[in-house]
């Protein structure tokens, strides 16, 4: 069982029970275990969460496969007009939601906004269901036989979701998954999960049938039952890239369809024709923009050529100037990170850094703030090269590495020899270079003068490399491609003109 030491515990504050939903119920945990949620700006512990049993993750799959039996033949009509319901009350709830991301995860709420924002894009994706499932038709593929192909839900799927984007992954999931007729059983991260909650009590309220959606909390005992259960079809997964192996292994092995996004080491390629203007605001923002906790984060600057010192100077000014605070204080810029441990994890990698030779521009330990939340300031480090852990690591926190190089081919060689292949940018004003990096960037998602390259909801994101493992990428078309399976129907209808049925044909005589 998860313990809380005592001094973080707030005199008078009634912790709040955040308990699982299933087959449309909110049910309290039964485990005996639980886990503690804490409000990253202060320190304190805020709620306590049931971590789901096995028998608990059966109960729950048991009714999402008894809620498929139905809502697999429900009209694609009125699983449009639900998915319109459930799109009117997320809007309407946006402020709500992105107060809950902020409480628990820490970011500003101008991120937070940005957040269900991103996710509204994809339940609109699903709103449009109707095109997205047409199938194919040949009339007359041979004599008298046509052939046609239709794609059909999966059955019970499940998705396993990270910290810091609590509201906006799974909705890269159970909107497409749901909308295609199968059912839901989200298993959100343990650190933050009143947004996910609410999330599926709206799904709820919007009309749709109890144990079409279920959200288990829980941790590995929770995730490895997920992964083994014979009725759970698929597994749709982001997080670490170890984790993201784990799952896809552990889930191929037990015969099921796999979508498992990891981690990331995102470049951002520098030229020395670029707006440095324009490149050091882009960097300071992908960089540190939720504390750098997330997986498209610019995690490294690669000044090519005479590059390097302005942009180092663009930043360094800009960084000076962040405003670091409480994710609900509108004037915060950056909040805290999402656990202490982690805060204290990001920070010893600048003295790592540091004592591997890198020049430390900026150091984020310096700065110090009020109370017990987890803040930490931004870390800028300079003259990094390939073989230091701040630059092979993935460090998911407000830490940005500057890797000089003199060539734009040196560039393209890093992100060739680096394991990750997630997202790279590049910054030139020269359109021939431009076009040339889209071809030789080895990553699935690249930017032009955008240094967080994320797809619109009706394109697809996934990476390349140990970015991403299993069938598909997430979320867009090839969502759709993943909640569903294709189904082809030849048949073979006799010549009207010989039916003994007399349907007014000219005969010979």
């Amino acid at each position: 069982m998860s313990t809380v030491a005592p001094e973080v515990l707030q005199p008078g504050l009634e912790l709040e029970r955040i308990d699982h939903l299933i087959d449309g119920r909110l049910c309290p945990g039964r485990s005996g275990r639980t886990s503690p949620v804490f409000n990253p700006a202060t320190g304190r512990q805020t709620g306590t969460l049931g971590l789901a049993s096995v028998e608990e993750v059966d109960v729950a799959v048991a009714s999402a496969k008894a809620a498929y039996q139905t809502w697999r033949e429900v009209s694609v009509a009125k699983r449009t007009k639900l998915m319109f319901n459930y799109r009117a009350l997320v809007e309407a709830n946006a402020e709500e939601i992105a107060r809950r991301l902020s409480a628990e995860h820490g970011k500003v709420l101008s991120d937070a906004m940005g957040e269900v924002a991103r996710g509204l894009e994809n339940i609109e994706f699903a709103c449009g269901l109707a095109e997205h499932l047409k199938g194919s038709y040949n009339e007359r593929a041979s004599t008298g036989v046509d052939v046609y192909s239709v794609r059909r839900p999966l059955g019970v799927v499940a998705g396993i979701t990270p910290f810091n984007f609590p509201a906006m992954v799974p909705l890269w999931m159970f909107p497409n998954a749901i909308a295609c007729g199968n059912t839901f059983i989200l298993k959100p991260s343990e650190r933050d999960p009143s947004a996910p909650t609410f999330l599926a009590e709206l799904f709820q309220e919007a009309g749709f049938p109890p144990g079409v959606l279920s959200v288990l909390h829980g941790d590995k005992v929770a995730v490895d039952r997920l992964l083994e259960h014979d009725d759970v079809k698929a597994i749709s997964f982001v997080g670490s890239t170890p984790i993201a192996k784990y799952v896809y292994t552990t889930a191929a092995s037990h015969g099921k369809r796999v979508q498992a996004l990891g981690g990331a080491k995102n470049h951002m390629v520098v030229l020395p024709d670029a707006d440095i203007d324009l490149a050091a605001d882009s960097a300071v923002s992908a960089a540190y923009g939720s504390a750098g906790e997330r997986c498209m984060a610019i995690s490294v600057a690669v000044a090519v050529g005479g590059a390097g010192d302005s942009l180092v100077a663009a930043i360094k000014e800009r960084m000076e100037k962040l405003r670091i605070g409480p994710g609900d204080d509108h004037t915060s810029e950056m909040g805290p990170l999402v656990t202490r441990e982690h805060r204290d994890r990001v920070a010893d990698y600048v003295g790592i850094g540091a004592a591997e030779g890198a020049s430390v521009v900026v150091d984020g330990r310096s700065q110090t703030f009020e109370g017990d939340g987890f803040f930490l300031g931004v870390t800028l480090l300079d003259h990094v090269t390939p073989d230091m852990s701040v630059y092979r690591d993935e460090i998911f926190g407000p830490v940005l590495c500057v890797v000089r190089v003199d060539t734009y081919h040196d560039a393209v060689e890093l992100l060739a020899n680096n394991q990750w292949g997630n997202g790279a940018a590049i910054f030139t004003r020269d359109g021939g270079a431009a076009r040339r990096f889209q071809e030789d960037a080895d990553a699935g998602m690249v930017g032009i003068n955008v240094p967080i390259p994320v797809p619109v909801g009706y394109h697809s994101f996934g990476g390349w490399k140990d970015s991403s493992f299993g069938d598909t990428t997430i979320y867009g078309p090839e969502g759709i491609h993943f909640y569903t399976r294709p189904k082809v129907l030849t048949s073979r209808w006799p010549d009207p003109s010989s039916s003994s049925v007399d349907l007014g044909f000219p005969t010979n005589t």
